[in-house]
């Protein structure tokens, strides 16, 4: 598959500060590829740099098979979603969208024809005559995206565009944005934080962490297989035991995560069933999520979280023993990751 972006040991420094350094990493033509991390991690220094508002300090960065080095973002295949719409408040909803044709002097007819054709995209074309104020903010969000592909890019940077929406929209949202990216067929690069938007659309993720890149995998190996102690923490809810704790459990002192679901309880004192591991330790507490229950259970200096589907069995086992008790913990060794760091 083309590649549609190639970093290359590409390095950002603001003086003593390295936003982001000696990173290299592809994203294929097509592809929804996101960048998921904390705040100063690195991933939106790595869109500003595709979109060429910053230039990097070292290092190679291509776009479409060209050096983008040193070229301005008007002259790039590119276009880019904010997570502030950045909508002008005297335009209508039409002109909004136009407006990049505009700058570019294209005939007014022609535009207004190429912005009615991207609000059909985002599914908005009653919408045209309205302005910012009139529009929800998942409408104004459309708006915004409607705006970057009436240029139809090669390439659509999106940067935290849902950070504003509230929790049901932003699931919306998800949902179409994935569509859309099905439909249009072009590349897609997605920044976030929220671990959940980026393995509900992604093809795949680069997680990132304090200027350098962790791991790039699919949603589902990226869950299953973390690399390392950072990726297992960060996406989803694992379970981090170091080297020494594993050494009492298992023999070997290798640190591995394991992901809270894959763990039951049981009452202590019973022995493991063939290919499972376990440990006890002492309840600490017992919260009730309705469909689920998590439990926290102390083992030496480790807290162990588990979490258990709300099942009859489940929960009459939760009802006879409390904080303080003694329980044991077992799961299947093959849901033990090791971890490189």
């Amino acid at each position: 598959m083309t590649e549609a972006i190639a970093f290359t040991d590409v390095s950002r420094h603001y003086g003593s500060v390295k936003a982001l350094d000696r990173v290299s990493f592809t994203v294929r033509e097509g592809e929804f590829f996101s960048m998921l991390g904390p705040s100063g991690s690195g991933k939106t220094t790595s869109l500003r740099l595709m979109a060429g508002f910053e230039q990097p300090s070292s290092g190679n960065l291509t776009l479409l098979g060209q050096e983008a080095s040193g070229t301005p973002p008007y002259a790039r295949d590119v276009n880019t979603v904010f997570q502030d719409y950045a909508l002008f408040p005297h335009m209508n909803v039409l002109d909004n969208v136009a407006y990049g044709l505009m700058v570019r002097k294209m005939p007014l007819a022609e535009r207004h024809a190429k912005a009615r054709e991207a609000l059909e995209m985002v599914a908005l074309p009653d919408h045209a005559l309205r302005t910012p104020a009139q529009l929800s903010g998942g409408q104004r969000q459309r708006v915004a995206l409607a705006r970057a592909l009436v240029n139809r890019p090669r390439i659509l940077l999106l940067d935290e565009p849902l950070g504003a929406l509230d929790l049901k929209l932003r699931e919306q949202m998800q949902v179409e944005l994935k569509v859309l990216h099905r439909k249009l067929g072009i590349t897609f690069v997605y920044v976030t934080h929220d671990q959940s938007e980026a393995l509900s659309m992604s093809d795949r993720i680069a997680v990132f962490n304090r200027g350098q890149i962790e791991q790039i995998a699919t949603p589902r190996e990226l869950y299953h297989q973390p690399k390392t102690r950072f990726v297992a923490n960060f996406v989803g809810s694992s379970n981090v035991l170091d080297a020494a704790l594993a050494q009492h459990i298992t023999g070997k002192a290798q640190a591995f995560a394991v992901r809270q679901e894959n763990i039951s309880l049981a009452p202590a004192g019973r022995a493991a069933a063939p290919g499972r591991v376990q440990v006890e330790g002492t309840l600490i507490a017992v919260q009730f999520l309705g469909a689920t229950q998590r439990l926290e259970v102390q083992v030496g200096n480790h807290t162990i979280t588990a979490l258990q589907q709300e099942t009859e069995a489940a929960s009459a086992f939760a009802e006879q023993i409390v904080p303080g008790g003694t329980v044991a913990l077992h799961w299947a060794a093959q849901h033990m990751v090791a971890l490189d760091a």
